[in-house]
């Protein structure tokens, strides 16, 4: 198997990841007129009042449905967006996104395009941070990885501490697996990055005891709930929590996209995320070729709900011109 193959697989397997999550339709319908959304928040309100389980909801009115069919969303345009400008310096690459209005971005990231306006720069604009601890340099820390790059430049726009520890671990990963490493020796090369005495160095240890005791991904699940999220003030991208759980279920499932991204999906509070991560590195493992016909057609083509200008472009174009 090529390292080209490998790099695309890492790219959509993210992508298929972010598609199975189920915020990736919450965050395509950003496509919809405005009123949708809103007519969405007052039935829920109806159901509420009215004690009432599954009300039936229209996703759409009078509005094109493309957007709401299973796609990609925002991590695979982050993605996407960092492959584009890699070889750039990143507090300018960023600088370029600050001010404008048309961008829906996590709280890390829009933290950092106002401290980049204010002047600013990294480390500062992560450091100095509500959401420092976040994933959002976890996902752009795929494209470093597959060409073997170092992304701390790129994380501490965004984020600190935990947050860039997370993405070195991700990098480390990917770029072991895209030079044809075992599963097991990208999660050594993660672990290398993440110190034992910080929040996300204990809790992706625990998460691999975890998974390993369970022994397959989805009997994992309960168990992965149990030891590692916050049930009082989940924090659904926290990188602790997200890169943890990919990881550990990467790795218990040998590697096996079909079986861990579903995995993934069950933990509902951190569907944003943590699927895509895991899909990322299971698709690094067994290379774009091994993923599901259906879905690789599926998570492609960008929609563009969270960086417009991407709208249209091909993922695998874009993982191309790395490889």
């Amino acid at each position: 198997m090529s390292s080209g193959d490998r790099i695309r697989g890492a790219f959509i397997g993210l992508a298929i990841g972010d598609a199975a999550g189920w915020p990736s339709a919450r965050h395509r319908s950003a496509l919809l007129a405005p009123w949708s959304r809103r007519l969405a928040r007052e039935l829920d309100g109806f159901a509420e009042e009215h004690r009432v389980t599954t009300p039936p909801v229209p996703f759409t009115l009078n509005q094109p449905v493309e957007p709401l069919a299973i796609g990609p969303s925002d991590d695979a345009e982050w993605l996407a967006w960092t492959a584009l400008t890699i070889h750039e310096d990143r507090a300018e690459a960023f600088g370029r996104l600050a001010g404008r209005s048309d961008l829906r971005v996590r709280i890390s990231v829009r933290s950092a395009l106002d401290n980049l306006a204010a002047g600013k720069p990294p480390p500062a604009s992560g450091h100095d941070n509500p959401h420092f601890f976040d994933d959002a340099a976890a996902v752009r820390a795929v494209a470093f990885g597959v060409i073997g790059a170092d992304p701390r430049a790129d994380a501490s726009v965004t984020n600190a501490g935990d947050g860039v520890h997370a993405a070195m671990a991700v990098a480390a990963a990917v770029a072991e697996l895209v030079a044809g490493g075992p599963m097991a020796s990208a999660v050594e090369a993660a672990l290398a990055e993440l110190p034992e005495d910080t929040a996300i160095g204990h809790a992706t240890r625990t998460a691999l005891a975890v998974a390993r005791k369970a022994g397959d991904p989805f009997a994992a699940v309960p168990a992965l709930d149990a030891a590692l999220l916050d049930h009082v003030y989940s924090y659904g991208v926290a990188a602790s929590q997200t890169v943890a759980v990919a990881l550990a279920l990467a790795e218990v499932s040998g590697g096996s996209l079909s079986a861990a991204v579903p995995a993934a999906a069950c933990l509902p509070s951190l569907a944003d995320s943590a699927p895509a991560l895991t899909g990322a590195l299971t698709g690094a493992f067994t290379g774009y070729e091994a993923l599901p016909e259906g879905w690789r057609a599926a998570a492609r083509t960008l929609t563009g709900c969270g960086l417009p200008d991407l709208a249209g472009m091909d993922l695998i174009d874009i993982a191309g011109g790395l490889a």
